[in-house]
């Protein structure tokens, strides 16, 4: 005989229920990731266990974004539904879906300062982690980013300084050099002074004029005087000797 449909109702036994349901739940998680990944679809799956714990499980577009596009059909529809309902139902129905999503947040704030992680199975904490993970390499790479950024200015101060340095450092030797070229020229024009005026005081002494009172026999015998010297001069010594002998 094949084995028979099982009646589904409660099961009494507690222990055997908890055992039940901890199969159950696994199973139906593992179906959850199995139709999110061959179909494609967006899957999000929320339990609670008879002592309030939340199991939960949402694709890679998180629960939040999931729990939102389903608010926002859910109150098309209700709106499509319902167009005799008045304005307290929708904003009744407003406040709900805010709570929802506020306690939502609320959660995943908990989840990612670290509490709240008991009612957490293993692969919700590897999805928390891989989420962890992802943030501390965006902080990261925007942290160097950043500092990179802030060196790169830095650098180019210190070029700019360096190359001001450089040009001030030219202008002080131009300068020097300018300096040096004119105390130059002031000590060759003070060489140059005392000459011109020695040069300009040398005169040449005029002639001898030999001064008699009778005038012209006195010139006549400066010049007879002269030719003598000179003739005398012309002579050799041995006349010389002989003259004066």
């Amino acid at each position: 005989m094949g084995r028979g449909r099982v009646q589904l109702k409660r099961i009494e036994n507690k222990i055997n229920r908890q055992v039940t349901f901890s199969k159950r739940r696994t199973g139906l998680l593992k179906k959850a990731h199995e139709i999110s990944v061959l179909c494609d679809a967006e899957v999000a799956l929320i339990v609670f266990s008879t002592k309030g714990k939340l199991f939960e499980y949402a694709t890679e577009s998180c629960m939040e974004k999931i729990l939102e596009q389903y608010e926002r059909y859910s109150y098309a529809e209700r709106q499509l539904n319902s167009t005799d309902q008045n304005s307290q139902g929708s904003w009744t129905l407003e406040h709900a879906k805010l709570k929802a999503r506020m306690e939502v947040l609320q959660r995943n704030q908990r989840h990612y300062e670290g509490e709240d992680l008991d009612s957490l199975s293993l692969k919700e904490l590897q999805n928390l982690e891989r989420k962890l993970d992802s943030a501390l390499k965006n902080i990261r790479s925007k942290k160097n980013q950043l500092m990179f950024e802030s060196i790169s200015e830095l650098q180019k101060k210190d070029k700019a300084l360096q190359d001001q340095n450089n040009q001030l450092a030219k202008k002080i030797k131009q300068r020097e050099k300018e300096i040096a070229q004119q105390q130059q020229q002031q000590q060759e024009v003070q060489w140059e002074q005392p000459n011109d005026d020695i040069n300009s005081s040398y005169v040449v002494p005029p002639p001898l004029v030999h001064l008699s009172s009778e005038g012209e026999y006195g010139e006549a015998e400066g010049t007879h005087q002269r030719q003598q010297q000179s003739n005398t001069t012309a002579m050799p010594q041995w006349m010389l000797s002989h003259l004066h002998g």
